[in-house]
């Protein structure tokens, strides 16, 4: 059972999913959350439980400032910068955003918000930046040695939530079920910010703006889907041509995270 980290609400299990041919994705080898700080005593001690030896930050070098974040012990915690050839792309503003109320406005008013997201999602699969980060993070995964590793950003639901998706598509699961565990993100990280919304709203701010900023939409996974459709063809040549993340590599995330369809005797 994955436990409960007070501190960190969108953590969770990245495993478990069917596969399309009656396969299962491993639990307790990866799992995914937002920015790791505030943790409690009870917090460090449930993910000391897990045994992590790696954890990817994907953040900007700016937000790692703004937060550093705190370390759990015994994991290598390894930075991967996704849109460091886009410093101004929406989910990496959000600490901005949520303390500026004018800037959030000018930035994100008259339905600019979610058009800025979904060029976000497009400049997952496009930018230089993303692709050597993905690729490092894929190529991390595949090694048994690195595993179980945490993976997460500041709300653990665009990079982080795009990661995942891409990762379980790789793997070969079900659209809509890769589609239901990417929105979940809405329910586990909006009581989080609840306070930063009424903080911003008590600044002058019209917390309505930060709602596609705060969620997560299909549209906005559909446009990095779409991105890898024009770009590449198929997720498999995402991976190879996108990633560097050859047939070698793909099989041996396979081979790591799918638990193949149990046969039983007649």
């Amino acid at each position: 059972m994955t436990p409960r980290i007070s501190a960190m609400p969108n953590f969770r299990d990245a495993g478990g999913h069917r596969t399309a041919d009656g396969g299962r994705v491993r639990t307790r080898l990866l799992y995914r959350s937002d920015q790791i700080n505030g943790l409690t005593g009870d917090d460090l001690g449930a993910l000391a439980g897990l045994g992590l030896r790696f954890v990817y930050d994907l953040r900007t070098a700016a937000e790692r400032d703004h937060e550093p974040g705190e370390r759990i012990p015994g994991a290598t915690h390894v930075s991967l910068d996704v849109m460091a050839d886009d410093r101004k792309s929406a989910p990496s503003q959000l600490l901005r955003l949520l303390g500026n109320p004018d800037a959030a406005g000018e930035l994100l008013g008259e339905g600019r918000a979610v058009t800025m997201f979904i060029e976000s999602y497009r400049s997952l699969v496009r930018l230089g930046s993303a692709r050597a980060a993905f690729g490092r993070l894929y190529a991390g995964l595949a090694d048994a040695g690195s595993l179980p590793a945490l993976l997460h950003c500041t709300t653990g639901k665009d990079r982080t939530g795009w990661a995942c998706a891409a990762l379980m598509r790789l793997l070969g699961v079900p659209y809509d079920v890769v589609l239901r565990d990417f929105l979940a993100s809405n329910e586990f990280i909006l009581p989080k910010y609840r306070p930063h919304l009424e903080a911003f709203a008590a600044r002058g701010g019209e917390p309505g703006l930060l709602a596609p900023v705060l969620s997560v939409r299909e549209e906005y996974l559909a446009a990095s889907l779409e991105e890898v459709r024009l770009e590449f063809g198929s997720m498999e040549r995402y991976f190879s041509a996108g990633l560097g993340i050859g047939e070698d590599t793909q099989r041996a995330l396979r081979d790591r995270f799918v638990a193949p369809p149990q046969r039983h005797a007649s």
